[in-house]
């Protein structure tokens, strides 16, 4: 009997239809096992979220679409094509970067075109160009070297690490500088810093606290380019959710999970909040993993304070405007940067304090897809990152608010002018919304900080140290935030799954 014939009689059950999830289930019904979805609200695709108003639609969740080779691997496994369920669209340029003294740059993944950018910048050109150019060495280097085993094998921790790298761990990955002092000793100017700097925006955590070799994330973008879903980003899980029909694997929706069921050191399936059981031999849980094993699994407190170090990445204020008037300074994607970086890092990672004067990631899908407005409007979405809810001390709302008064004022002063006059539609998200909708830690938005000093930018581990058949996907768990890095994360799950049934299964 076939390996694949033997697993058809396992149930794997998979806790949430986020990516993470929906990776890890495909991946494991192609493997042939028994698979079945549980999903709490209205429809998959978990952060990857969706609402129309009045003609206007709006991507709540991800907006960046990078690797999509990683996304790729997932329809193969699957056997069949990405193309035949999902579209991309090239976005150009990357981003535009808005700077309070005026100052426009744009980053371009053609390089004739980035060369063109950096003449506004002072000083030498040719040095400035020279800098950039050996960053982008620097970073690619740092990327094939996380790629060729973290991301490939899967690796969860510094012993496997070790295990996979050996020498190449201390010598070759920067992780002996923060991203920030990695950037000043690499690029002189100013605004190629604090650009460069905010690629951590891909994971929400602090370029003073992230290892250098996360610098690897600008390089993602420039050797790989950046994408739009056709039709709106929330295409990609419905071309999942028609992948997972395919495939015949069953998804309860508005099924929320009361707890994780064990005995011993062992998991038997779930009860759901109306009182059935379901059981199985095998358990993904793509729930952030402090949450599922407090509220799903009721671990004591001196199992909790182990978890600790996988710390909340930060939340996000989520502010969706439609407007009567099209911005056409704006870009896609856009960056609107404070005046002090270094005190907006401090305040919202070190402080807990919601920040004073931000860096503003803004989204504005009409540049490319004006199906997302009515005729003659603009569709934005203003993002600055915030701390997660600390349960001692948590923000008001009306503090919230007081900070989405700062961010429109911001970008009304660096260019959007009377943005609050020409808005006809409002939506916002606190992380009190984003933690009740998701179950995220502390509203978290990318899962786990990665911060060198609590957990040396690892997340948690993708098979649980107490309970054998248990296993965690998703933006807590490594590789980490980012849709790239779930999608990852779910394959790599399943990988973990099959290894632990051939084993004693």
């Amino acid at each position: 009997m076939s390996e694949n014939s033997k697993r058809r009689n396992k149930k794997v059950i998979v806790v949430g239809a986020g990516l993470g999830g929906l990776s890890a289930a495909i991946s494991l019904k192609a493997e042939g096992f028994d698979v079945e979805l549980i999903e709490k609200n209205e429809q998959i695709g978990g952060k990857l979220n969706f609402k129309e108003i009045d003609g206007f639609g709006f991507d709540l969740g991800p907006s960046i679409f990078t690797l999509p080779q990683f996304f790729e691997d997932l329809w193969e496994r699957a056997g069949r094509k990405m193309s035949d369920y999902v579209r991309l669209q090239k976005v150009t340029p990357h981003w535009r970067n808005f700077f309070e003294d005026g100052k426009v740059i744009d980053l371009y993944e053609e390089m004739d075109l980035m060369k063109e950018e950096l003449k506004k910048l002072p000083g030498d050109l040719d040095k400035n160009w020279s800098e950039f150019e050996a960053f982008l060495k620097y970073g690619r280097e740092q990327y094939a070297l996380t790629d060729e085993g973290y991301f490939a094998k899967g690796l969860d921790n510094v012993w496997e690490m070790l295990r996979h790298y050996g020498l190449r761990l201390m010598f070759k990955m920067d992780h002996s500088n923060t991203m920030s002092e990695s950037i000043e000793k690499r690029l002189e100017d100013p605004y190629l810093r604090l650009i460069f700097e905010y690629f951590i925006k891909y994971v929400g955590s602090s370029a003073k606290d992230a290892p250098g070799y996360m610098n690897m994330m600008s390089l993602i973008q420039f050797d790989y380019g950046l994408w739009y879903v056709e039709g709106g980003m929330y295409n990609l899980a419905k071309g999942l959710g028609k992948l997972l029909d395919d495939l015949e694997i069953p998804v309860r929706l508005n099924s929320e999970v009361a707890s994780i069921d064990q005995s011993g050191k062992r998991v038997t399936g779930v009860t759901l909040a109306n009182g059935k059981t379901l059981p199985s031999d095998y358990v993904v849980c793509n729930m952030e993993v402090i949450p599922a094993y407090r509220k799903l699994l009721s671990e004591p407190p001196a199992f909790m304070k182990k978890l600790e170090k996988f710390a909340p990445a930060c939340s996000g204020l989520v502010i969706h405007l439609g407007t009567d008037k099209i911005y056409e300074q704006l870009a896609h994607h856009n960056f609107f940067y404070s005046q002090n970086q270094n005190k907006h890092f401090d305040s919202v990672f070190q402080q807990g304090k919601l920040p004073e004067d931000p860096t503003i990631y803004l989204v504005a899908p009409t540049r490319t897809d004006p199906s997302k407005a009515p005729p003659g409007h603009d569709n934005i979405k203003i993002l600055p990152h915030i701390p997660p809810i600390d349960p001692d001390k948590p923000h008001t709302h009306e503090e919230y608010m007081a900070l989405k008064e700062r961010v429109i004022d911001k970008l009304e002063r660096m260019g959007l002018t009377d943005l609050r006059k020409h808005t006809v539609v409002e939506d916002v998200l606190t992380p009190v919304d984003i933690e009740r909708m998701y179950n995220s830690n502390g509203g978290s938005i990318y899962g786990v900080v990665s911060d060198w000093k609590k957990n040396q930018a690892f997340k948690a581990p993708k098979q649980s140290s107490k309970y054998r058949n248990l296993f965690f996907t998703g933006g807590s768990v490594n590789p980490g935030g980012g849709m790239p890095m779930v999608i990852l994360c779910g394959q790599k799950a399943a990988d973990r799954v099959v290894k632990e049934d051939a084993r004693f299964g």
